[in-house]
């Protein structure tokens, strides 16, 4: 079976999607703040009879972080968490507080590429009459992110495919490349591998066509999940000699599940790219 590779934005009209028979999500790193829309345009794809990857039920449950909560229920290794319906001035010395640290880190709950993110500490408080403006959450900043980095564990169709060391520029601690970060390959040790595999077996899905799961190391030496990125997450083929193949035989599995034809499939990519 051959694949046929077309690039559609997501905001295109649906009569560009005919004849197509999967989709495979791509670099809509806008979508955060077209949440339902997007969401929506992929609903009535699968409406259509078009295969999406990952499908719009997964993209619905991943797209909020509040996924993170369903996730520590099941006993993987979580960052304590705040979570507010908006997030004020106030709240950030309470956080500090409640973690007992020196320094939080602020995020939207729908957000991604650390876009719209901030950092605070005892000594940098947000002026009075600050807000976030969305649904957000706080974390305690974690040391290990700019001392050690951020693990990514790569994974197509349940296998471990490669994995990514991202490190934060100087007086940086955010690690994506739009900020300076770098990015290199890394062979994970066994136990860590083990615990990105418990995260990815924590997901209430089971057939995913890719999955990258993002880890930090806590103080107690344990990996915690960051992210468990399952709708659009960039998967640093530079990093992994083997991910073409294997992406294209997912897709070629699932494609052949439902019967042979021709069989183009479609990338849809945003306008705009944010980091990764």
């Amino acid at each position: 079976m051959g694949l046929q590779l077309v690039e559609i934005d997501w905001r295109a009209p649906l009569d560009r999607f005919d004849g197509i028979e999967l989709v495979m999500l791509g670099t809509a790193w806008d979508y955060q703040d077209h949440f339902h829309e997007f969401l929506a345009k992929l609903e009535e794809l699968e409406r259509r009879g078009i295969k999406v990857c990952n499908p719009s039920d997964v993209v619905r449950w991943n797209g909020d972080k509040r996924y993170l909560k369903s996730l520590a229920d099941t006993g993987v290794h979580t960052i304590p968490t705040l979570w507010f319906d908006d997030v004020k001035s106030g709240d950030v010395a309470i956080a500090l507080d409640a973690f007992e640290a020196t320094r939080v880190v602020v995020k939207r709950q729908i957000g991604a590429g650390a876009l719209g993110q901030h950092s605070f500490a005892h000594d940098a408080l947000p002026q009075p009459g600050w807000r976030m403006g969305h649904p957000a959450m706080i974390q305690p900043f974690l040391p290990s992110v700019v001392e050690e980095g951020e693990y990514t564990f790569v994974f197509i169709d349940g296998a471990f495919s490669h994995g990514v060391l991202k490190r934060a520029a100087a007086r940086e601690y955010r690690i994506q490349s739009l900020y300076g970060g770098t990015e290199l390959p890394f062979e994970p040790a066994a136990s860590d591998l083990s615990q990105a595999e418990a995260v990815l077996g924590a997901l209430p899905f089971d057939d995913l066509l890719y999955c990258r799961i993002d880890m930090a190391r806590l103080p107690s030496g344990e990996l915690a999940v960051m992210e468990a990125e399952a709708i659009e997450p960039y998967l640093y083929p530079e990093q992994g000699a083997d991910l073409g193949p294997r992406v294209a035989q997912a897709i070629i599995r699932r494609l052949g599940e439902s019967g042979p034809g021709s069989t183009p499939t479609v990338r849809a990519p945003a306008p705009a790219a944010h980091g990764r």
